[in-house]
């Protein structure tokens, strides 16, 4: 009998991951020819969390909980997570049920078929429909310039062979933008599209930075196409500044008495250049900066305490384990 694991990263999600043990009980119930574990990685939460979560493992042994011994961040503790699983499939599972628990079936059924990877694709959310639009457009600009096909409106919620679990522990990333390694592996992909539901209870942990954090990992991951338009545009203003001494040059040559440069053109340049190094410079910052993380080599998380974990489960020399 096959074994599928069910990896769910929390951080003060009180208010929900009873409902999340249950439903996704019932749909494994509806499974019956594989076995289950639910994984829970909790991100130091600040409530009622790790409490809830140990009353549920203790009256059912499929139910494990990781806590990590800091807030590690929206990017590494979910993937640490995955880590650590070692079913045949893994299946990401955020913790405010606007990832569908009984989507779990549609991913099996693919997973049956032959497909390694199966991906939740976003087709709809009743969440904001500015942000999301935003993401439409941040996602067709990054799979403009990106290396790889990137897919538009996926998060990671999906099913993933143990053959494709393998190759990540592979890669070793300190910090992965894991939806862009979903792509970059190369395995054929199988899409559940779904309407993201609204969060019900509790509020959402994203907010501008862990966004905007996301948003430069995907391009610093995935593409070299900003810093070539940084040495295009230097090429470019350097050329246009050149002309334009010129033909300040020649201006003053010609009417010697009567032209004046005047101090705006002066203001306005040196602003304007000035502005477009400052972002080149940032930019440039953050690739810098992926460099750095990459070479420090520290794990992904410390974790403080297992939960109903077999001692052979996450050896120490698994990448990430703290």
């Amino acid at each position: 009998m096959k074994t599928i694991s069910i990896v769910t990263p929390c951080f003060n999600e009180e208010e929900n991951v009873t409902d999340v043990v249950r439903r996704v009980r019932v749909v494994m119930e509806g499974l019956p020819a594989y076995r289950y574990e639910h994984i829970f990685i909790d991100n130091r939460s600040e409530d009622r969390t790790v409490e809830i979560l140990r009353e549920l493992a203790a009256k059912d042994k499929r139910i494990k909980i990781i806590v990590n011994a800091r807030n590690f961040g929206h990017i590494r503790s979910p993937y640490h997570g995955m880590l650590q699983a070692h079913g045949d499939a893994v299946i990401s599972l955020v913790s405010d049920l606007q990832d569908p628990p009984e989507l779990i079936r549609d991913f099996v059924r693919k997973w049956e078929q032959g497909f390694r990877v199966v991906v939740g694709v976003k087709t709809a959310s009743r969440e904001n429909r500015l942000m999301y639009r935003l993401r439409g457009v941040y996602y067709r600009l990054l799979r403009r310039v990106a290396t790889v096909d990137l897919l538009e409106h996926f998060t990671g919620f999906g099913l993933y062979d143990r053959s494709v679990m393998d190759v990540l522990r592979g890669l070793r990333e300190p910090y992965p933008y894991f939806r862009g390694l979903v792509s970059d592996i190369g395995f054929d992909i199988a899409r559940v599209e779904f309407t993201q539901p609204q969060r019900q209870r509790g509020l959402t942990k994203n907010n501008f930075l862990t966004l905007l954090d996301m948003a430069l990992l995907g391009v610093t991951n995935h593409t070299k196409v900003p810093l070539r338009l940084a040495t295009t545009l230097g090429f470019l203003a350097s050329g246009l500044s050149l002309l334009v001494g010129i033909g300040y040059l020649i201006a003053k040559l010609v009417f010697w008495n009567t032209f004046t440069a005047g101090i705006a053109p002066l203001v306005i340049g040196f602003f304007f250049f000035g502005s477009v190094q400052l972002f080149f410079m940032g930019l440039i910052g953050e690739y810098v900066g992926a460099i750095f993380t990459y070479v420090q080599g520290r794990p992904l998380v410390v974790e403080k305490e297992r939960v109903n974990f077999e001692p052979d489960v996450g050896d120490s020399h698994l990448p990430g384990t703290g």
